[in-house]
């Protein structure tokens, strides 16, 4: 599935370079417009990031997220400081379709298997932003990539198996909006390594070719910020070449 991706600051779109704060690029962009046309296009899920939120759960923008959630119901992947079971449930009785938890899961992990397991696997998707090294160790950062947690995400992936995780977006913090292209390496190894997750491919697209070659080599979704907010391709492109190389798997 294509996932569009809208990051917001101030109630503001924005993309962040690799994830710096201090490396915001604002879109004059009208939010609600915005997802109301991905709607009517035939976009299924839209990914919203609070980088409020995120940057500090105590300036999460609810009223704003609130009011986009009441008006697009079962439609919005949400993100961006969503750190115990308060939040969860305010998401979901607003009517997300999915929540996203990123530190979390490093934090506690064993309250987030709880998590999974009570309120099923189909609203939680586990978040985990990477670095590679020279040495292909990919290593978990966490709160606005600053933190090396000194966990490798195989490590994080295996443990999350025994409450049967089901969705899981990988980012390369290289990647993120710098329109480079995703890692494909990564995500063969991490789709070969472990086959029963869906996992979310996130940063750098930034052509339809990049989409072929994601589809081709098993990623289910693939969420896209800075690619369509630059007009380097449209979402029905995207859509339409999505649907092209599922019909090339499927026959």
């Amino acid at each position: 599935m294509i996932i569009p991706a809208l990051d917001i600051i101030q109630n503001k779109i924005v993309r962040l370079y690799q994830g710096d704060y201090n490396l915001i690029k604002y879109y004059d962009y009208n939010i609600h417009d915005m997802l109301e046309q991905y709607q009517l296009l035939g976009v299924k899920t839209v990914h919203l990031v609070d980088l409020d939120g995120a940057r500090n759960p105590r300036l999460k923008q609810k009223s704003f997220f609130r009011d986009i959630i009441n008006y697009f119901p079962d439609y919005i992947q949400v993100a961006g400081g969503i750190r115990d079971e308060r939040d969860i449930d305010y998401f979901l009785s607003l009517g997300v379709k999915r929540v996203v938890i990123g530190s979390s899961v490093i934090q506690n992990i064993e309250t987030v298997k709880k998590w999974i397991k009570y309120y099923g696997n189909e609203y939680i998707v586990v978040a985990l932003d990477i670095q590679i090294d020279k040495n292909n160790i990919k290593k978990v950062f966490i709160h606005g990539w600053k933190q090396d947690t000194g966990k490798k995400i195989e490590d994080i992936l295996q443990e999350l198996l025994s409450v049967q995780i089901k969705y899981v977006l990988c980012t390369d913090i290289s990647r993120d909006g710098t329109l480079s292209g995703p890692n494909f390496r990564l995500y063969q190894e991490m789709i070969h390594q472990f086959q029963n997750i869906n996992f979310q491919a996130s940063g750098g697209v930034s052509s339809i070719d990049d989409l072929s070659k994601l589809k081709t080599i098993g990623i289910h979704d693939v969420i896209i910020g800075k690619g369509l907010l630059e007009n380097k391709f449209t979402i029905l492109e995207a859509m339409q070449c999505w649907q092209n190389e599922l019909f090339h798997v499927l026959t």
